[in-house]
């Protein structure tokens, strides 16, 4: 969701900066700009992201037709570049360190945030009838730790490390999985699929994965066009971040 939220602000023309950890941890790595940190350079649904090295080349590429991609896990670019917004758009389910002074204008995504406490306004990421929605004053919906129904299918949709170690593919995401066939090995365990569908998603190899962790997605509905394209999901929040802008 933080790179559609990245696409819809730079093809409305605002200069930005998205920062990153060393090893980033999203399973769409499709239509992730984070995914500059691997690659160098990826570009989605026209719109290039490529990685900078330093705060200077971070903000020459800002104002281009490209997104400078900064890993930066302690924000230092926040205190150095004073940025007139910031979208904390971690979704680690809880605030980790934003503040409301951190920025003009703090935008969250998302349940873990109060707008008017820890931020000036959140944007509701849960499907629904409130999806996108700019919420001034209080919380988004609390985290139901249950993904979006899909053709049926919920929690089964994600795949999860069952040990320790590096996820070793065995497919590419893009590709049709038929029940049983195996997707990817994680310290010689096996990970199959449990229903047809498309792989949506598949976490980096270079990424230690711990017992529990989500390492992909795998898409009941068979098409493979939406594992390279922006969801419905990510634009509706996207709209409710720039809406959120332009209003101040």
């Amino acid at each position: 969701m933080a790179s559609g939220v990245a696409y819809r602000l730079k093809r409305s023309g605002f200069p930005l900066l998205m920062t990153e950890l060393p090893t980033p941890l999203f399973v769409r790595r499709s239509v992730c700009f984070g995914e500059a940190v691997y690659r160098n350079e990826i570009t989605i649904e026209g719109i290039t992201a490529r990685r900078v090295e330093t705060l200077a080349e971070a903000q020459q590429l800002a104002y281009s037709d490209l997104i400078p991609v900064l890993v930066d896990p302690a924000t230092t670019a926040l205190k150095a570049l004073k940025p007139m917004v910031l979208v904390d758009a971690i979704m680690a389910k809880i605030n980790i360190g934003t503040t409301r002074n951190d920025a003009p204008l703090v935008i969250a995504m998302g349940p873990g945030f109060t707008a008017g406490q820890d931020c000036h306004v959140v944007i509701e990421t849960q499907r629904g009838h409130w999806l996108g929605r700019v919420i001034q004053q209080g919380s988004a919906a609390a985290d139901t730790k249950t993904p979006g129904q899909v053709k049926g299918y919920t929690t089964e949709r994600l795949l999860r490390a069952p040990v320790s170690g590096h996820v070793i593919p065995s497919v590419q995401i893009g590709d049709s999985l038929e029940t049983g066939q195996l997707i990817a090995s994680i310290s010689g365990h096996e990970i199959r699929a449990t229903f047809p569908g498309v792989l949506r998603g598949l976490i980096h190899p270079h990424v230690f994965v711990t017992v529990g962790l989500k390492i992909g997605d795998l898409d009941p509905r068979g098409i493979v066009e939406y594992c390279f394209t922006f969801s419905d999901k990510s634009l509706a929040v996207s709209g409710g971040v720039l809406e959120a802008i332009l209003a101040r």
